[in-house]
C-alpha cells in the first residue's frame, strides 16, 4: 500500500478507508479528550461498524469517566476497557510508592509502561488497525507523523492518524459545529488530559501538551504509546 496517498486524503476519508478495510478490527483508541471524540464522531458519521477502546489507567480524572458514559449513551456504542495488570501495579506501589514517576525519567517511563502500554499491547492484539487522534501541532515528538503506516511497534498492524494536520482551531471548531460532548476539565484550560496526578492546567501562552509531566523536557513528553517516527 502507497501510504505516501494517504497524506492527500481528508480525516473523513481516512477514517472511511480505515472501517472498509477492517471494520470493527480497526480500534478507535480513546482518552476521550478533543480529538478523539472528532475521530468517533466522525466514524458514527460514516455509518460503519467501529470499535472504541480506552486504557483506565486506574488514576483517571472524575470528569474522565463522566465524558465516557456521555459518549456511550450519544452513540450508542460499548467502550473496551482495558486494565494495568493488578500484580505489577501492586508491586509497583509497593516498592516505590505511589508517586516514584516524579522522581526520574526512568520510573514515570516504567509507570507509563505498567499502566498503559502493556495494556495498550493487549488491545491491539485483538485488532489489525488502530485510528489515533495525534496531531503534528502537538509536540515537537509528533511534528513528523505520517497519517497512515504499518506500525513498527506492533507488527503487522497498520496506524492511522486522521487529524495528523489538523490544527486545533479546526479540533475546536469541529466540536462546536457538531455540538459533540468534550471533558469538562477542558474548560478548566486542561487541553491535554492523561491520568490525574500527571496533568495540570496550563497557564496562557503555553504549549497544549505543557501539562503533561509538566517537570519534563518537552522531548521526553511520550508514555511509549505514540513513538516518534
Amino acid at each position: 500500500m502507497n501510504w505516501q496517498e494517504f497524506e492527500q486524503k481528508s480525516a473523513s476519508e481516512i477514517m472511511n478507508e480505515a472501517l472498509d478495510r477492517f471494520g470493527e478490527r480497526a480500534g478507535i483508541a480513546s482518552s476521550f479528550g478533543l480529538e478523539d471524540m472528532v475521530l468517533i464522531d466522525l466514524a458514527h458519521r460514516s455509518g460503519k461498524p467501529f470499535t472504541v477502546f480506552t486504557l483506565d489507567t486506574g488514576r483517571l480524572h472524575e470528569e474522565t469517566y463522566e465524558i465516557m458514559e456521555k459518549t456511550r449513551a450519544r452513540y450508542g456504542i460499548p467502550v473496551r476497557a482495558y486494565f494495568p495488570d493488578a500484580t505489577a501495579v501492586e508491586t509497583l506501589e509497593r516498592e516505590k510508592g505511589l508517586f516514584s514517576f516524579r522522581e526520574s525519567l526512568e520510573n514515570r517511563k516504567e509507570c507509563c509502561r505498567i499502566r498503559k502500554v502493556e495494556p495498550l499491547g493487549r488491545a491491539l492484539k485483538e485488532l489489525d488497525a488502530w485510528i489515533t487522534g495525534v496531531r503534528r501541532e502537538q509536540s515537537v515528538t509528533r511534528s513528523d507523523i505520517q497519517k497512515a503506516h504499518e506500525d513498527a511497534d506492533h507488527p503487522p498492524l497498520i496506524k492511522f492518524n486522521p487529524l495528523a494536520d489538523w490544527t486545533e482551531a479546526q479540533v475546536n471548531q469541529y466540536i462546536q459545529d457538531h455540538k459533540i460532548p468534550v471533558n469538562a476539565l477542558h474548560a478548566r484550560n486542561y487541553p491535554s488530559i492523561g491520568c490525574a496526578p500527571c496533568t495540570r492546567p496550563i497557564e496562557p501562552g503555553e504549549d497544549i501538551r505543557a501539562g503533561r509531566w509538566w517537570w519534563e523536557n518537552p522531548e521526553h513528553k511520550e508514555c511509549g504509546l505514540h513513538r516518534p517516527r
